[in-house]
């Protein structure tokens, strides 16, 4: 009964008029999914991701808005002066050429979400098709990539005759599976990264993934835009995102004739057609039936058959993890949070990408550091998702994206924050060490939807390595929420109408949180806040634990020992 067949008459619990005519083309971005840009609107956008006044060539003056930390466009209108869009001189290879505010970067027509859709893929390769037969190509500067998710993809694109024109602008297969979206855009060109370093330039991103947190595609890239395949390649070839590609030419011919987006865009029919013609269920079982073989990479790994895993001391990449050291057959009786510190406190929106990024590894940041000193050179560091089976650098990494704004340290922004009652400024990471060196606690004080974004379970990890007792914002992400939850973190929601600013918090208090003792789903549970000059005050805060299982993970320190003490018993 899943599926609406002629034979019978559905019966639907809501009915919804969808005006398909509506439809328009868009993107999301600069900085978080949720934020749908319509495809004439990106100008403006960008625009407001610069947050300067412009003088356009219509001569009206048009004020856009600021975008604020969260990556939203806030209400708060720009003040400062008219402003030229920087451009800087780069020689990429021989090639001379530029860079400025508002240039495309990298083009990466990425993610197994978008390249498992056929009509996509066929309409990106016919739209490349057009587009070099019109005498385009891709500005020298961005970045291009092609990496779907599967191999059939490759292979249905070169029956379609189509690879060629992909490959001639560029969007060569770098691999299959995750790169740019994961954040593994790989470096940008050093003129490149030299020239928006010098000048502070606002360059962009555009990819067909699903993921544009702050910092995540690549540190140097503020503004990163979800789009189609197919809008990929057409960003590529305007290679700036302050351009509406409704009206405006997109690029010119060899002639010197403009060209437009309407001029090389296919018609649904031819794509409809070659999808047809192409795209047959023998390439999908050729394709699967050799899945598990794997490579001659994966196939010439020698292994060590044993019983348990045979860690190895000096790997970078895996380690033994702590979660057990402490490990007794019973749970230690909870007790009251005495004491503690708060080692951030961020607002809105803060995601699980700024708890911990996926992407890059910074040199001077402490995961960088330590790579380092274990003779790990720089250009071998990889990411931090290649690296998540090693606890030393994730935990080193947690709140340590470089875009992450700590109020207890503003305006600097990135992993940092203060040790009190010192007061001195550290990495996160060091701060933390130093905590948990004199037996102090953790918090973190967070604003509304706390942990949004791809709930991976190190944004939990890292937080529990690094001492953290409790969070306490307005509201959560479901998963991140649930995920505190099983490594024995404790979340807490302010009350209504409440928040830390309206409670006169700024991070430098020492924090007791009472009443855990007896612990209950959703118990109510009192705070004292005691500021350096001796003054306290006394709020309330509503525990998330939801449910009775979720209580005795909290009880048992996590999900882990949980599970484990279960298994003894039986």
């Amino acid at each position: 009964g899943l599926f609406y067949t002629d034979d019978e008459t559905p019966e639907y619990t809501d009915i919804i008029e969808f005006n398909l005519s509506k439809v328009v083309p868009g993107l999301a971005g600069p900085a978080r999914p949720q934020d749908h840009i319509i495809l004439n609107e990106v100008e403006k956008h960008f625009n407001a991701l610069l947050g300067c006044r412009h003088d356009r060539d219509d001569g009206v003056q048009h004020i856009y808005k600021f975008m604020d930390e969260s990556g939203s466009i806030s209400s708060r209108e720009d003040t400062c002066e008219p402003s030229e869009k920087r451009q800087v001189s780069v020689d990429m290879n021989g090639i001379k050429t530029s860079v400025g505010d508002g240039s495309v970067v990298i083009a990466a027509i990425t993610s197994c979400t978008n390249t498992s859709n056929p009509f996509g893929l066929i309409g990106a390769g016919t739209l490349a098709r057009n587009a070099v037969k019109k005498g385009l190509h891709v500005k020298p500067v961005v970045k291009t990539s092609f990496a779907p998710g599967s191999k059939v993809v490759v292979d249905y694109l070169t029956r379609a005759g189509l690879m060629p024109y992909l490959e001639a602008l560029g969007f060569h297969v770098a691999g299959f599976g995750c790169t740019t979206c994961i954040g593994n855009s790989g470096p940008l060109h050093p003129e490149i990264e030299a020239a928006i370093r010098e000048h502070d330039l606002t360059v962009a991103s555009v990819l067909s993934g699903n993921r544009n947190f702050e910092a995540r595609i690549h540190q140097s890239v503020k503004g990163n835009f979800l789009a189609s395949p197919m809008l990929v390649i057409a960003f590529a070839l305007a290679g700036s995102m302050d351009i509406d590609l409704t009206s405006q030419a997109l690029s010119k011919d060899p002639n010197g004739m403009p060209v437009f987006l309407k001029d090389i865009w296919p018609e649904n029919s031819e794509i409809e057609a070659l999808v047809k013609q192409n795209v047959k269920p023998d390439q999908f079982r050729t394709e699967y039936a050799k899945i598990f073989s794997g490579d001659a990479f994966w196939q010439d790994l020698s292994v060590n058959k044993s019983v348990t895993f045979d860690w190895k001391k000096d790997s970078t990449y895996i380690k033994n993890p702590p979660y057990f050291e402490k490990f007794t057959l019973k749970p230690s009786p909870l007790k009251d949070i005495v004491n503690a510190r708060a080692l951030l406190f961020v607002g809105d929106s803060v995601t699980t990408d700024h708890i911990s990024p996926a992407g890059a590894i910074p040199e001077e940041y402490p995961d960088g550091r330590s790579l380092l000193k274990n003779k790990i050179k720089k250009e071998a560091f990889n990411s931090y998702g290649s690296r998540r089976g090693n606890h030393e650098v994730m935990m080193r990494g947690t709140f340590g994206n470089i875009r992450i704004k700590n109020k207890i340290v503003s305006p600097k922004e990135g992993s940092f924050t203060k040790k009190f009652p010192e007061g001195k400024t550290g990495f996160i990471y060091d701060v933390a060490t130093a905590y948990q060196a004199e037996n102090i606690p953790l918090i973190v004080l967070g604003g509304k939807e706390y942990g949004t974004g791809s709930s991976r379970d190190w944004a939990a990890k890292g937080t529990q390595l690094l001492g953290i007792r409790a969070v306490i914002a307005q509201s959560y992400e479901r998963i991140h929420r649930s995920n505190l939850v099983g490594m024995g973190v404790l979340p807490l929601e302010f009350m209504p109408e409440e928040n830390a600013e309206t409670l006169g918090l700024d991070g430098s208090e020492q924090f007791t949180i009472t009443g855990l003792k007896q612990m209950a789903p959703q118990k109510r549970l009192k705070i004292q806040a005691e500021k350096p000059d001796g003054s306290s005050s006394e709020f309330s805060v509503v525990s998330r634990l939801n449910t009775d299982i979720d209580v005795q993970y909290f009880e048992h320190g996590g999900i882990l020992p949980f599970v484990l003490r279960k298994l003894i018993q039986s």
